[in-house]
Protein backbone atom coordinates (compact mmCIF):
# COMPACT_ATOMS: atom_id res chain seq x y z
CA UNK A 1 0.00 0.00 0.00
CA UNK A 2 1.55 3.29 -1.02
CA UNK A 3 1.90 6.36 1.55
CA UNK A 4 2.01 9.53 1.53
CA UNK A 5 3.33 12.45 4.31
CA UNK A 6 1.32 15.03 5.40
CA UNK A 7 1.96 17.47 7.88
CA UNK A 8 -0.08 18.75 11.43
CA UNK A 9 0.33 21.51 13.93
CA UNK A 10 -0.65 20.24 17.36
CA UNK A 11 0.11 21.45 21.13
CA UNK A 12 3.55 20.84 23.06
CA UNK A 13 1.54 18.48 25.47
CA UNK A 14 -0.20 16.43 22.62
CA UNK A 15 2.80 15.89 21.23
CA UNK A 16 4.85 15.03 24.83
CA UNK A 17 1.92 12.67 25.15
CA UNK A 18 2.26 11.01 21.67
CA UNK A 19 6.19 10.81 22.28
CA UNK A 20 5.67 8.96 25.82
CA UNK A 21 2.90 6.87 24.24
CA UNK A 22 5.35 5.33 21.50
CA UNK A 23 8.31 5.20 23.85
CA UNK A 24 6.20 2.77 26.00
CA UNK A 25 4.76 1.05 22.74
CA UNK A 26 8.11 0.68 21.66
CA UNK A 27 6.91 1.92 18.21
CA UNK A 28 7.25 5.18 16.11
CA UNK A 29 5.40 8.28 17.01
CA UNK A 30 4.38 7.74 13.03
CA UNK A 31 3.00 4.34 13.98
CA UNK A 32 0.65 6.09 17.01
CA UNK A 33 -0.29 8.50 14.72
CA UNK A 34 -1.57 6.03 11.84
CA UNK A 35 -2.86 3.67 14.63
CA UNK A 36 -5.23 6.30 15.81
CA UNK A 37 -6.09 7.47 12.70
CA UNK A 38 -7.48 4.04 11.92
CA UNK A 39 -9.19 3.98 14.72
CA UNK A 40 -10.64 7.43 14.90
CA UNK A 41 -12.08 6.86 11.16
CA UNK A 42 -13.45 3.44 11.94
CA UNK A 43 -15.21 4.91 15.17
CA UNK A 44 -16.26 7.58 12.79
CA UNK A 45 -17.74 5.65 10.20
CA UNK A 46 -20.27 3.68 12.23
CA UNK A 47 -20.92 6.59 13.56
CA UNK A 48 -22.31 7.78 10.01
CA UNK A 49 -23.71 4.81 9.16
CA UNK A 50 -26.00 4.99 12.66
CA UNK A 51 -27.45 8.38 11.63
CA UNK A 52 -27.77 7.14 7.62
CA UNK A 53 -29.79 3.98 9.09
CA UNK A 54 -31.77 6.71 11.86
CA UNK A 55 -32.57 8.60 8.85
CA UNK A 56 -33.50 5.91 6.58
CA UNK A 57 -35.89 4.80 9.30
CA UNK A 58 -37.63 8.19 10.21
CA UNK A 59 -38.37 7.96 6.19
CA UNK A 60 -39.86 5.16 6.47
CA UNK A 61 -42.37 6.13 9.43
CA UNK A 62 -40.53 4.10 11.73
CA UNK A 63 -39.90 6.95 14.50
CA UNK A 64 -41.34 7.89 17.70
CA UNK A 65 -43.01 11.35 17.34
CA UNK A 66 -41.22 13.45 19.27
CA UNK A 67 -44.30 14.42 21.55
CA UNK A 68 -44.66 11.12 22.47
CA UNK A 69 -41.21 10.68 23.44
CA UNK A 70 -41.37 13.97 25.71
CA UNK A 71 -44.66 12.65 27.29
CA UNK A 72 -43.03 9.43 28.20
CA UNK A 73 -40.08 11.02 29.25
CA UNK A 74 -41.77 13.41 31.47
CA UNK A 75 -44.11 10.45 32.97
CA UNK A 76 -41.05 8.59 33.58
CA UNK A 77 -39.32 11.95 35.60
CA UNK A 78 -42.41 12.34 37.32
CA UNK A 79 -42.64 8.87 38.70
CA UNK A 80 -39.21 8.94 39.36
CA UNK A 81 -39.63 12.16 41.74
CA UNK A 82 -42.52 10.92 43.56
CA UNK A 83 -40.64 7.57 44.66
CA UNK A 84 -42.67 5.33 42.59
CA UNK A 85 -41.04 2.71 40.38
CA UNK A 86 -41.09 3.68 36.80
CA UNK A 87 -41.91 0.04 35.80
CA UNK A 88 -40.41 -1.44 32.28
CA UNK A 89 -38.17 0.52 30.18
CA UNK A 90 -39.45 2.78 28.04
CA UNK A 91 -38.22 0.73 24.51
CA UNK A 92 -40.98 -2.21 26.37
CA UNK A 93 -43.28 0.32 26.97
CA UNK A 94 -43.12 1.92 23.50
CA UNK A 95 -43.18 -1.30 21.81
CA UNK A 96 -46.22 -2.54 23.58
CA UNK A 97 -48.19 0.93 22.09
CA UNK A 98 -47.66 -0.07 18.47
CA UNK A 99 -43.95 1.85 18.27
CA UNK A 100 -41.87 -0.07 16.82
CA UNK A 101 -38.54 -1.06 18.61
CA UNK A 102 -35.42 0.75 18.16
CA UNK A 103 -33.08 -0.70 15.40
CA UNK A 104 -30.31 -1.56 16.98
CA UNK A 105 -26.60 -0.27 15.51
CA UNK A 106 -24.03 -2.69 14.32
CA UNK A 107 -20.80 -2.47 16.10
Amino acid sequence: MSSKSITIRTETEILDQLAALAHALDRSRNWVIEDALKQYLAQQARYAEGIAQARASLERGEGIPHEDLMAELDTLIEEQAQGRRAGPGFRRQGVDRGFPALPRLAG
